[in-house]
């Protein structure tokens, strides 16, 4: 799967090895990690949407299935079942 400016990464945790990656990402959700976490961090310099610490994000979302992030908010929003 290509990840580009539409894609929302979803990931356990992040770390350096995630940079690659989050350059060409949309956003960003992790299940772990807060403000100061090294994922909130590159995404605020790649000007990203990010939501962190989303401990049940693995059982609320699907591989392909379309989300509403708000970095601001903090929230998550599945918009449509993955199809």
């Amino acid at each position: 799967m290509a990840i580009n400016r539409d894609t929302i990464l979803v990931v356990p945790y992040t770390d350096a090895g995630w940079s690659p990656l989050l350059v060409q990402a949309g956003g960003l959700i992790s299940a772990v990690g807060g403000r100061l976490s090294h994922g909130a961090i590159v995404a605020r310099e790649y000007g990203i949407p990010a939501v962190m610490d989303v401990a049940d994000a693995f059982e609320r979302l699907q591989s392909g299935q379309w989300v509403q992030i708000d970095g601001e908010r903090g929230t998550i929003e599945p918009i449509a079942p993955c199809s």
